[in-house]
Parts: structure tokens; sequence; C-alpha cells
């Protein structure tokens, strides 16, 4: 799979008394940039988070927010209870210690005991708990944070494919002109020549024809674009981190792009290198959000 460094996700989780929230956000980066906005609550888990998000994260800047947030009691709402076993037991020897001095003291009643301070409390949420609860809901939040990366990369990829098609149609229309825009020119170079310089004889006028029509010759700068956009294709179709090595061809394409621009002695073989450079600055604005 090819992954966009572009991604967002965010979760919740209603752990009773608290409910706790998680969001993961990146954008594009040369490396692996983590930042943690973690409550105080929420500290500890910087390191297990980092951890997992090296594990599955290979480039990109990203931050991770997560806070504990009190949940208010609510009317009509009835939250799980459990008494306090180890306050109900003492509770019961201070009762039956006051019984045997005053024997005719009342009992504790029921509601009585769930009344007593300690008794009766929330679900309490300790650290392991808050630990547990955390790291499960972070694995399905980041499961779903490399599914939004997978999926804009794969529509990045689609794009990158689309231009490198157009591309190969634009060498396609300029490869039947290059040669005709090179007779010409030689035609038009030899006019001058003999307008220009009276005293060259027809061998010396070939020898600076040649010897000029190599240096415009584009038939290098066309076989190695042709052999870019077959490398391009390649990393493509293997996926993976391939962000870097995309970057990489498209400032090679732009060289021979540019180099085919400059050497072009036609209009039309112009606006066609022209095109190929859009092209690729479209490209390459693209592979700026690979991973």
């Amino acid at each position: 799979m090819i992954y966009s460094m572009t991604g967002y996700a965010a979760a919740t989780r209603d752990l009773g008394s608290a409910v706790l929230s998680l969001e993961l956000k990146s954008v594009n980066s040369r490396f692996l940039d983590i930042s943690f906005r973690l409550s105080e609550d929420l500290r500890f888990l910087e390191m297990p988070m980092r951890e997992k998000l090296t594990e599955r994260i290979g480039r990109g800047k990203l931050e991770c927010r997560g806070h504990l947030q009190a949940q208010p009691a609510q009317s009509g709402v009835v939250r799980e209870r459990r008494p306090n076993t180890t306050v109900l037991i003492e509770l019961g020897a201070l009762e039956a210690a006051v019984r045997s001095v005053l024997p005719q003291a009342v009992p504790l009643t029921v509601a009585e005991v769930l009344r007593w301070p300690g008794v009766l409390s929330e679900d309490s949420l300790t650290a392991e708990r808050v630990q547990a609860e955390a790291m499960s809901l972070f694995a399905a939040l980041l499961d779903d944070f490399v599914a939004t990366r997978e999926r804009e990369g794969a529509k990045l990829a689609d794009v990158l494919r689309e231009r490198t098609v157009r591309m190969r149609e634009q060498m396609t229309a300029a490869a039947p002109l290059l040669p005709a825009a090179l007779t010409a020119y030689r035609e038009r170079l030899a006019a001058k020549l003999r307008e220009t310089v009276a005293s060259l004889d027809e061998d010396r006028i070939r020898q600076e024809i040649g010897v000029f029509a190599a240096k415009i010759d584009v038939a290098e700068e066309v076989a190695r674009l042709q052999t870019h956009l077959d490398e391009l294709e390649r990393v493509l179709k293997k996926g993976g981190a391939v962000g870097k090595r995309l970057d990489f061809l498209m400032q090679e394409l732009n060289r021979e792009a540019n180099t085919l621009a400059s050497k072009s002695v036609s209009g039309e073989v112009t606006v066609i290198a022209l095109e190929m450079k859009l092209l690729i600055e479209q490209m390459r604005e693209q592979v700026q959000n690979l991973e």
C-alpha cells in the first residue's frame, strides 16, 4: 500500500465517571515528528503510545491529543455502583463492638449502611484501568488513522498514474516531430551559413551543422524520460514508503524536461516540453504528501 502523510482520526470512550477522548492528526514532513498534548492524568501513556506510532508510521508530522474529562452526575441516570467490602467489614466490627456495650442499641439498616461515607461509591478509575482503556482505544484509533492515510495515499497514487499516462502521450506526440524539426533546422542553418560566410565550402558547412545538431539532439533526454517514467510506475506498483524515492524521480524528470525545452528548435516541441514540466510539477506537489 501507498500511504499519505495526511490523516486524521478521533475516538471517545465512556468510562463511567469520566469520558476518555483521543485524537490523531498528521501533515507532511521530511521525517517522523511526533508531538503529544495529553492532559496531566494521561501523561504517563506518552511512551507506550509513541512506541505504537513508530511501529506503524514512517514519516510525517503527527500530533496526538488526549484528555480525561470528569462526567457530572445526570438526573435519571443510574450508574453502576459497588459496595466497598473493606468498609463494610469495618462497619460491621464497629457495630458489634457498640452492641456488646450497649445491647439495646438499634441495629443499622441497609439504607443506613449504604449512606455511610465510603461504603458506596462509583466505580473508581485506577491508573491501571485508565491505561488499559486508553491503550485499547488508542489501538482502534491508530487503525482508523492508518486507514485514512491509506485511502488518501491510494487517491494520490491514482493521480500520479494518470499524470504518467499523460506524460507518455506527450512523448508519443513529440517523437515524430523531433526528426522533422531537426532536419528543418539543419536546412535553415545551412542557408544562413551560405549567406553569411560565402568563403566556407560545403564540407565545412556540413561539419558546422553536424556539431550544432549534436548539441540540440534530444534523443538521450527522451530515452531518460522514458526510463524515469518506467521507474515511477514500478515504484507505485511496489508500494510502501515511496515518498523519498518519488521525490528524487520528480527532480530527474524535471531536469530532463528542462533540457528538452532548452534544446528545442521547434515551437511544437517547446509546447510539449512545457506541458510535460507542468505535469511534473503537478506530480511533485502530490508526491510531497506521500510517506
